[in-house]
């Protein structure tokens, strides 16, 4: 295959959506690592979870292959990848601005990682949070799970808006 296919399956790859953030596409939110194309004509796509239980993975999966099927790609591969782990840091810039136009709270610097082990702790750590549609800093905590474990209720106390927050990871 040329070069310009090459890049196509790129594309294609890159233009699927999150399945449970539909306003990103997999390369926005950095969960697509990489598109290759073998001597043989077949695709491999790595992905990385937002986390390794995430239960979209078996969606993005399908639409990653179903997506280059269609496109007329005959064998498709998706492999999975866990280290280095993904990060809020991955989410593109045009992922971000999606994400706050869409009313989320976007995510601040991921925690650093060191190594050794890591503490598990049982409290949340506070974030500064402001509300995505008046901007107020006058923001609380209603669950730390959202509608999917990458994101957490917040409500504006000013406007009294609830809105989801990306959390930092």
């Amino acid at each position: 295959m040329t070069m310009a296919v090459r890049s196509d399956a790129r594309r294609l790859a890159e233009s699927v959506l999150d399945p449970e953030m539909p306003m990103l596409t997999l390369a926005d939110l950095g969960v697509l690592r990489d598109v290759e194309e073998l001597a043989d004509g077949s695709v491999v796509v790595t992905i990385t979870p937002t986390y390794s239980g995430c239960p979209a993975m078996a969606t993005m999966r399908d639409d990653i292959e179903h997506t280059l099927q269609d496109a007329g790609y005959g064998s498709v591969e998706v492999r999975t990848v866990l280290t280095p782990p993904w990060s809020t840091d991955w989410i593109s810039e045009n992922g971000l601005r999606k994400l706050k136009e869409n009313g989320y709270s976007t995510p601040g610097p991921a925690p650093r990682r060191t190594s050794g082990p890591v503490p598990l702790t049982l409290t949340v750590k506070p974030r500064a949070v402001t509300c995505p549609v008046c901007h107020s800093a006058n923001t609380r905590l209603d669950s730390e799970f959202g509608a999917t474990l990458c994101k957490a209720l917040y409500r504006c106390l000013d406007c009294l808006e609830p809105f989801d927050h990306v959390k930092e990871i």
